[in-house]
């Protein structure tokens, strides 16, 4: 089935709330604004959510957060709901990133009650899995990968996933800030697992139409062969989604 490609731009802890109006509009001058086959979302820090979000006022661009907490309010001081993220026009939330689980300590089950939290707050989970360089040449790629996509979508329905209520993101970690890149067969290989794990946990209607992105250092030299391969259908972008020659340059390598 025909999936509609998605690029989105993780900034990270970069950009304050002015340079982030400034980005905005140079991505929508660069990509049309959001038109056409691949759907574009821009993820900012938290202190840049609301004037991004002004930013992009009338624009089909997409408003994503880099986290949330899975509790609705409550005594957690320096977290963030996702009803907050919904009254600011958020429609994506990363979660579970490589670097969330790795200095931050999220396990799985933290990650699976967040997705939760987000499907029922009608946001749209973007789901982050993949291994680390030791568990690559251990041999154990395929148990950590379909380990985390089990344990973090653990209760996600077919239905939800038909409905495109939630994304996965495939991050080789050992390729990402390493020097090491990963192939175009290496991501495919990736991708394609993540999908037969999908359809054995709900149903291959379901896990057909779920869209999969490419998150191990997409930049605009590679993204081209990366978004020709059958199962990757976009990018989770991060240090060249800084720059909005940069990202427009992957939005337009996926048409």
């Amino acid at each position: 089935m025909a999936r509609r490609k998605i690029v989105a731009g993780n900034w990270k802890m970069n950009k304050s709330a002015a340079e982030a109006r400034a980005l905005v509009a140079g991505i929508r001058g660069e990509t049309d604004d959001g038109a056409g086959a691949v759907e574009v979302v821009v993820c900012p820090p938290f202190t840049a959510l609301e004037s991004a979000a002004a930013a992009l006022a009338g624009s089909r661009i997409a408003l994503g957060a880099q986290n949330m907490h899975a509790e609705a309010s409550g005594a957690f001081t320096g977290e963030v709901s996702a009803a907050m993220l919904a009254a600011l026009g958020v429609t994506y939330v990363i979660l579970g990133h490589s670097e969330r689980r790795t200095l931050f300590g999220e396990t799985d089950a933290i990650v699976n009650r967040k997705v939760r939290a987000a499907i029922g707050a009608g946001l749209i989970p973007i789901v982050c899995v993949g291994e680390t360089l030791a568990e690559r040449e251990s041999g154990r790629m395929v148990e950590v990968v379909s380990g985390q996509v089990a344990g973090s979508l653990a209760g996600v329905t077919a239905d939800e996933l038909a409905a495109g209520r939630l994304v996965i993101a495939y991050e080789p970690v050992w390729a990402i800030g390493t020097g090491r890149t990963a192939s175009k067969e290496q991501a495919q290989e990736a991708h394609a697992l993540i999908r037969r794990v999908l359809a054995k946990l709900t149903c291959g209607k379901a896990a057909e139409a779920v869209r999969i992105q490419y998150g191990g250092s997409m930049k605009p030299e590679n993204a081209a062969e990366l978004l020709a391969m059958p199962d990757i259908d976009g990018g989770l972008i991060g240090g060249a989604a800084l720059q909005a020659g940069s990202f427009a340059a992957i939005v337009r390598a996926g048409r």
